[in-house]
């Protein structure tokens, strides 16, 4: 009976091996167990022997209890987030979708049948430990003793409840109850619909300050503040964002730079996007949702009127895209357009560096054409960031069908990610796409570009530490001295390194943006 209340206690107390998938027990309580012993004693004492259904069901109930707190525990140091069920559980098909891409059909059937079997043997685990205490509260000692027990973790739990013990030092578990308690709250508001939407901010001018630049705005995927704050990666980092700044220098343009803070952390990369190309901040998939039903005005948009020819360079986009009528692009290059023939790399297979050299050769390098304003997020820095595509100096290479020596995909190939340490992974692929924008600064060094550079959201707590805030950098790099000068007397220090505080929340950068570009010459 001892080991079963073990056993009972820990599968929904249990605490997660940061940052892993792997979990742990601290010596927590549970006050589900406390309530269901209590139940089961009062049940057993005035009526009859549980029935083998009921067992069963009762059974079912705690595995899914378990698989709740799982969730809990381990998503935070993952994902540097709660679980949202309503809205994560949406996205599972296009997770499917890409680890089946990337995954042998052997391996995916194995990681299936693997999950099938811990489930099995899971439920049939806490059975096992259930039948133990159905059949101790047939006797009457036994019966006593588990009353006695749980009537004292009850009163334990109101003592230390009304003391406010701090976080971290309370003897209970917080319950999964709770937990579906709070997904059951995130459902009803979601159906109900009651998150209303923000009023656009003003998005008129000329855009006077880069007439005749092309201006790029890329999002480098998962590219946070820890890049620069957190020594276990700024150090190994340093050498890409040097040589970053050289081909900054050398190309006879300047950089300022700032932090913002991201509406989302370590994934949903499209909340960022969309909270500076609206103006309007969002959090979460409801709002996005019913933003593009409205008519809104956009970034997009106001780089149209204003003459621009205005392109998305979108090359994990292999399915229907609605944000992009609803941003208002002339022009959309997904992954089908982009025909990408090479070594694949990562879950989206298609290297940073073959997209800009698609996009010269489609746009940029065209005799006559209107200036360019280009929206590009990028894929090669996606977790979990190995196998990292090589650099290529020699860029017209890149877009034949043998883009890089046999040496070079052996060694990128090679590498594996380490799934108990994702930061050299991530130190990797941050320098590749470092290295790919510095690379594409010198193929235009005599171009009149305005590249807006930024990050979408920091990479998941397993790279980022615990607590991390949701800070990522925004560097403005340029030739045009009046749009930096404004940029700086707007909070942008100058240098590729931003500074405390933040500016503000993402989507308060695209007034900032357009107010720098449209008054930088007044």
């Amino acid at each position: 009976m001892a080991a079963a209340l073990v056993l009972l206690d820990a599968s929904l107390t249990f605490t997660n091996v940061w940052p892993t998938l792997a979990v742990r027990w601290h010596g927590g309580l549970s006050i589900e167990l406390a309530v269901c012993l209590l139940g089961l004693a009062a049940f057993t004492r005035w009526n009859r022997q549980l029935s083998r259904a009921a067992l069963a069901w009762l059974s079912v109930g705690w595995t899914a209890l378990v698989l709740g707190r799982y969730a809990e525990v381990t998503a935070p140091a993952l994902y540097g987030r709660d679980v949202n069920l309503y809205w994560d559980l949406r996205f599972i098909p296009d997770v499917v979708a890409m680890v089946t891409r990337v995954a042998p059909l052997w391996l995916v059937v194995a990681a299936i049948a693997a999950a099938a079997l811990m489930l099995v043997g899971l439920y049939l685990l806490l059975h096992r430990g259930w039948r133990v205490i159905a059949v101790a509260v047939m006797d009457r000692q036994q019966r006593r003793v588990l009353i006695l027990l749980s009537a004292a973790l009850l009163v334990i739990l109101v003592t230390t409840r009304a003391r406010a013990r701090p976080p971290g030092e309370d003897l209970f578990a917080t319950p999964v109850t709770a937990t579906y308690a709070r997904q059951m709250r995130f459902v009803v508001e979601a159906m109900a619909g009651s998150t209303a939407l923000a009023e656009s901010p003003v998005m008129n001018g000329g855009l006077s300050g880069v007439r005749g630049a092309d201006v790029f705005v890329i999002f480098i995927e998962s590219y946070g503040a820890i890049s620069y704050e957190r020594p276990e990666i700024a150090r190994p980092l340093q050498p890409a964002i040097a040589a970053f700044g050289s081909a900054i220098r050398d190309t006879q343009r300047d950089v300022v730079s700032a932090y913002v803070e991201s509406p989302t952390f370590g994934g949903s990369s499209w909340l960022a996007h969309i909270s500076l190309l609206s103006g309007i901040e969002v959090r979460d998939p409801d709002t996005n949702a019913k933003l593009m039903t409205a008519h809104r005005d956009t970034i997009v948009r106001a780089f149209s009127r204003g003459g621009f020819r205005t392109v998305a360079l979108m090359p994990g986009l292999r399915q229907n895209w609605p944000e992009g009528v609803f941003y208002g692009f002339d022009e959309i290059y997904g992954a089908d357009r982009l025909a990408y023939g090479g070594p694949e790399f990562g879950w989206f297979a298609i290297p940073d560096q073959f997209s800009l050299d698609r996009l010269d050769a489609a746009e940029v390098d065209r005799a006559s054409r209107p200036p360019l304003f280009v929206f590009f997020p990028t894929i090669s820095t996606h977790f979990p960031f190995i196998p990292t595509p090589p650099y290529q100096p020699d860029w017209p290479r890149v877009s034949t069908k043998h883009p890089y020596d046999g040496p070079a995909i052996v060694r990128a190939y090679a590498r594996q990610p380490d799934w108990n340490d994702f930061r050299p992974g991530y130190v990797e692929a941050m320098a590749y796409d470092l290295a790919t924008i510095g690379g594409y600064l010198r193929k235009h060094a005599g171009r009149d570009f305005v590249l807006v550079v930024l990050g979408d959201h920091q990479p998941p707590a397993a790279v980022s530490g615990e607590r991390a805030p949701w800070d990522v950098p925004v560097h403005v790099i340029t030739s045009r001295r009046a749009v930096l000068d404004r940029l700086m007397a707007s909070g942008f220090r100058a240098g590729l390194t931003p500074a405390r505080p933040a500016l503000g929340r993402m989507h308060t950068l695209a007034p900032v943006l357009l107010r720098v570009f449209g008054d930088a010459h007044r």
